[in-house]
């Protein structure tokens, strides 16, 4: 396997196919100007390189390559197999993909292939195979690109089959089947694997885009994520049969719901994916994102996508201020990335993404602001980014994420149909973001080991094995944090029995007899031991002690005077239990306390509105300063003498600007949490 990338990669999606050739020498030298080293080409070509199923024509691509390779840029070569040719869906019509209503969808779109058709396969294979074979060997191709941003569902008669089969090679028998899924509710026994029905609007799907039964609903769910990944390895291991040494990714989405990240990352040489924050989403929300898809393979990730400027398919498009791309870039690459990438680098002149932002507007000039911008950005990564690639974040702090509880929680048909599992996660998150206390979000199966402080929000499906890693983490000494829906059910959505929070009754020391719903209009109260008083909201745990000790209590409802939020020492550790959902500041004051018992700290002994971000490199610490607030800040004193690596000078007692960044490379002894553990 190549190194990972020599050079920080600058550029992005490239669709020269798009413009007649007289633009490709004028683009060349734009990306010239804008300090593009990389292009990301052949990402929707399928139609153009295979004309018909007999026929297949590289002269066009090889001309793209061969220009990119004389002008020395970097290749990040796709597959084109994410939007199928017409010839081939005219041709057979299964490859199209059937909606959850049922229908069975004509030519069009893109990610519009049947996951599982045979005939699909078939030709991204021998597509990928001649691709790779004669592509493969080019030194300027440092990244293939499989398929684009997967995802979606397919609810077809070859998912059917294919689902069924799935089916019998995890539960082996159709009594282990029945019992997984409660099918005796409701009388829906099954007694062949023929039975056996996808869960859409025909089926079990029920009118909010719930379901009737979870048990299938999620193993469909896990289902369709596994034959998705099947498509990519199916790519991954024909590229590999010409190409034994290039790095292999495919661009993921964030919290994107629809496919289990974490089992991905693992069939992933390195991690890339797309930004596209909407003008309103909280920067804590990117930054968390980020930490996410760093947490994938806890490695350093490719940033695949980000607009220049403006969007097209959000509801509000706004422009990106002057500044808030490069801030946002910074940002990116604060958290782990090694590339920053864009789409586009040339804007479309028709379709739907014709007003998407791009590198080079539809006016084709060097003189716009946007990219201005970008040259400027291309500067200083030019000058900086040696130093900064290949360093890693480190954190003590591990906040867990698990896609079969995303699905599961959401699936539940109550009690509060506002509980949201991103946004659970997200709430405890931004509290480590606004104290500049670097996070880890690890999957389920992570070594809880490595931490001192485990958060674990709305752990609602508590699968084989995952109760006693997390007992074995705390008696070790470690800190834990979990609270209301959490230890309810197992893999197939079935209840422990015995009283919540089921497997973690014990661990947490308390035992939940009834779970309160409010309404948005509707609030609870509740004090703290050393006097505060706080309001929550959304769910209220009616809790008994069982060893805990109560750190506030509930002041209103006919549950006022009984535990809201506990603590339970446990060996050598403890953990907190949250019975309600608590605002922002008491949710601080509990999480402080929890940073407290576990010796977690700043990565600065300051408090500061700016965001700082730290990586860490084999010459020192790498820190990021950036201002994301509507106002001016101090620059904190601990960085006051120190050098800024993007301009070369000493800092002295300065405020920064709304998305202004400093990167300063510092081997200064700051205090933090890895000195305090």
């Amino acid at each position: 396997m190549k190194a990972k990338f020599k050079q920080m990669l600058y550029g992005g999606d490239y669709n020269p196919e798009q413009w007649p050739k007289e633009v490709w020498q004028k683009d060349m030298e734009m990306f010239n100007k804008a300090g593009i080293n990389s292009a990301t080409v052949n990402v929707f070509s399928w139609a153009r390189i295979q004309p018909s199923e007999e026929t297949y024509d590289f002269k066009e691509l090889d001309e793209i390559v061969e220009m990119l390779t004389k002008e020395g840029r970097q290749i990040v070569l796709a597959t084109s197999t994410a939007a199928l040719p017409a010839w081939m869906v005219k041709r057979y019509p299964e490859v199209a993909r059937t909606d959850y209503e049922g229908r069975r969808h004509k030519f069009g779109q893109r990610h519009n292939a049947c996951p599982n058709s045979l005939v699909y396969r078939h030709f991204i294979k021998e597509l990928t195979s001649r691709l790779a074979k004669r592509y493969g060997k080019n030194e300027n191709v440092v990244c293939w690109h499989v398929n684009n941003e997967y995802g979606g569902e397919c609810y077809c008669e070859n998912c059917e089959k294919a689902f069924r089969i799935w089916l019998r090679e995890k539960y082996q028998t159709i009594e282990t089947l029945n019992k997984a899924w409660n099918l005796s509710f409701w009388g829906h026994t099954i007694y062949d694997w023929d039975e056996v029905v996808l869960p859409n609007a025909l089926s079990e799907g029920l009118w909010d885009g719930g379901t009737a039964f979870a048990g299938i609903s999620i193993d469909y769910r896990r289902f369709n994520s596994e034959s998705m990944l099947n498509n990519y390895r199916l790519e991954r291991d024909t590229i590999r049969q010409y190409d034994k040494d290039t790095l292999i990714t495919t661009n993921l989405m964030g919290t994107y719901k629809e496919l289990d990240y974490f089992k991905w990352a693992k069939e992933m040489d390195i991690v890339s994916w797309d930004n596209y924050p909407s003008f309103d989403t909280p920067w804590s929300q990117t930054a968390m994102n980020h930490d996410l898809m760093r947490g994938l393979k806890d490695e350093p990730f490719m940033l695949m996508e980000q607009t220049p400027s403006q969007q097209n398919w959000q509801p509000y498009n706004s422009l990106k201020k002057p500044g808030q791309m490069r801030a946002q870039s910074y940002q990116t690459i604060a958290h782990g990335a090694d590339t920053i990438q864009f789409f586009q680098l040339r804007r479309s002149v028709g379709g739907c993404e014709k007003f998407h932002g791009a590198v080079i507007e539809h006016a084709g000039s060097d003189k716009a602001r946007v990219f201005r911008e970008v040259s400027e950005l291309g500067e200083e990564l030019k000058r900086i980014g040696g130093s900064i690639i290949g360093s890693r974040n480190e954190a003590k702090v591990g906040i867990l994420f698990d896609w079969d509880n995303y699905w599961a929680l959401e699936y539940t048909s109550g009690p509060n149909k506002d509980l949201k599992y991103v946004d659970q996660i997200l709430q405890y998150y931004e509290y480590f973001y606004n104290k500049n206390i670097p996070v880890d979000m690890i999957p389920a199966d992570a070594d809880f080991g490595k931490y001192a402080l485990l958060i674990a929000p709305v752990l609602y499906m508590v699968k084989e094995g995952m109760a006693e890693a997390i007992e074995e983490f705390v008696a070790a000494g470690g800190s834990f944090v979990t609270g209301f829906m959490s230890g309810i059910v197992d893999q197939s959505d079935n209840v422990h029995l015995g009283g919540y929070p089921g497997p973690l009754r014990k661990l947490a020391g308390v035992w939940v007899e009834e779970i309160d719903a409010m309404a948005p209009e509707q609030s609870n109260a509740l004090a703290f031991k050393d006097g505060t008083v706080d309001g929550c909201r959304m769910l209220c745990d009616i809790i008994h002690l069982e060893g805990a000790e109560e750190i506030a209590q509930y002041r209103s409802n006919f549950y006022a005077g009984t535990p809201a939020v506990t603590k339970n020492m446990f060996g050598k550790g403890c953990t907190y239990y949250v019975g309600t959902m608590l605002t922002e500041t008491g949710l601080g004051k509990l999480l402080k306390m929890a940073c407290d018992s576990a010796g977690i700290a700043s990565v600065i002994d300051e408090d500061t509105e700016l965001e700082v971000t730290r990586r860490v490199a084999e010459s020192g610490a790498i820190y990021f300063v950036m201002n994301f607030k509507d106002k001016e800040l101090p620059l904190p004193a601990v960085f006051v003498g120190e050098k800024d690596l993007l301009t070369g000078t000493v800092m002295g007692e300065e405020t920064l600007q709304k998305y202004d960044v400093r990167i300063i490379s510092s081997s200064y002894p700051i205090k933090s949490e890895e000195n305090k553990m």
